[in-house]
């Protein structure tokens, strides 16, 4: 075996997807980040949390918005190469905020940062693809689903541990070097290469057979991740809200990350077993997810305890499961998979902040986060909606 051949199909394909999975974490932590250090970040930079909020909301548009674009920049370029770019502009995202002195510089920062973070997913989906075998394909989508998960389990050790004694530029900065990291596993991703894209103006009959499964199933993703990423987002503010301590809602962040990670390769293990049920589960994860919120939205500290662990494990558990149902759905048309479940997911993530704090200021957050419940629940109807067309 040559320095550049790949190896067979379904044969050492953990260390590929645990490195598109790590990537995955760091390049979607910027968003993360700047949500956890909202208070000291606006008391620097003299600006307001809804202008924050506006400014997370535009990490997430651009990689909503720059999806497509993503989408055949990662068929043609190796996957190796998509995923160094977005471990390394992650990094230079981070850093460039933590050295902003005015609210420009976070938005462009963000900005950028959001439109690179548009080439993991499709990468991702063309690894699963190519390196996972048919058997464990909702495992390894769960591997990457985690991602959510583990990136928000950055800022929440930052919050817990380097905050408090050396301010949010430091702990920013900190969040830098650790984006690097992935960027050296890069090289275990290789994959043959992608075959040759459809024609424009020739119709792909797999996707227009599939077309309003997808789009049901992409506004679903929206909705349902708009409200789990605004409690993400605003875990630490909603923690205060609830009379939980600020360094304790940074504990408590971490430990809903890491149990949000174990549900999703949990229920990656077991969904293998049966994928034809995997809607039906991404659904139950959606509307458990909505029953979360809607204990936030209680403003006691036992009930956002209870809720924000069942908006982290189920209300976040579905995205691996909904990326290996997509990638069933559309054989051979890999980054497309990612690019589907990556639109709609950030759109949701995408109108979170913003819409988040426009309604906490117009209803207090125990309204914000019941509006957020509602938009979960809706999101599992029209999972349910999307698998019955599709058969």
């Amino acid at each position: 075996m040559t320095a550049f051949s790949l190896p067979a199909r379904g044969v050492g394909h953990w260390p590929a997807v645990t490195a598109a999975a790590l990537t995955a974490t760091v390049t979607v932590t910027p968003g993360f980040t700047v949500g956890a250090f909202t208070a000291p970040i606006a008391a620097d930079l003299r600006v307001s949390r809804l202008t924050l909020g506006l400014a997370m909301s535009v990490f997430y548009a651009a990689t909503a918005l720059g999806s497509p674009f993503a989408k055949r920049m990662a068929a043609r370029l190796p996957v190796p190469t998509a995923l160094t770019v977005a471990a390394l502009a992650a990094s230079a995202t981070l850093l460039a905020v933590s050295l902003a002195t005015h609210a420009a510089v976070l938005f462009a920062a963000l900005a950028a940062g959001g439109l690179t973070n548009a080439l993991v997913q499709p990468a991702a989906g063309r690894v699963i693809a190519a390196r996972a075998p048919e058997h464990r394909r909702s495992l390894a989508s769960g591997l990457v689903g985690a991602a959510l998960g583990a990136a928000t389990l950055i800022p929440g050790l930052l919050v817990a541990f380097v905050l408090p004694a050396h301010g949010w530029r430091a702990a920013m900065a900190a969040a830098a070097v650790i984006a690097l990291l992935p960027a050296a596993l890069a090289p275990l991703t290789r994959v043959p290469a992608a075959a040759p894209a459809a024609r424009p103006g020739v119709p792909d009959p797999v996707n227009a057979g599939a077309g309003r499964t997808l789009r049901l199933w992409a506004v679903a993703a929206a909705l349902s991740a708009a409200g789990n990423n605004a409690v993400a987002t605003y875990f630490v503010a909603l923690a205060g809200h609830a009379g939980i301590a600020g360094a304790v809602a940074g504990n408590l962040l971490s430990l809903s990350a890491l149990l949000a990670i174990a549900v999703r390769l949990a229920a990656g293990g077991l969904t293998d077993r049966a994928p034809r049920h995997n809607p039906a589960v991404i659904a139950a994860m959606m509307a458990a997810g909505a029953a979360g919120l809607a204990l936030v939205a209680l403003g006691h500290p036992a009930a956002f305890l209870v809720g924000a662990v069942l908006a982290f494990s189920a209300g976040w558990g579905w995205t691996g499961l909904l990326l290996a149902t997509v990638i069933r759905l559309l054989p051979g048309r890999a980054e497309n998979a990612g690019h589907t479940v990556q639109v709609g997911v950030f759109s949701g993530a995408a109108v979170a902040p913003f819409a988040f704090g426009a309604l906490s200021d117009a209803f207090g957050a125990d309204g914000a986060a019941l509006a957020a419940a509602d938009a979960g629940l809706a999101a599992a109807v029209l999972t349910v909606l999307g698998a019955r067309t599709g058969r």
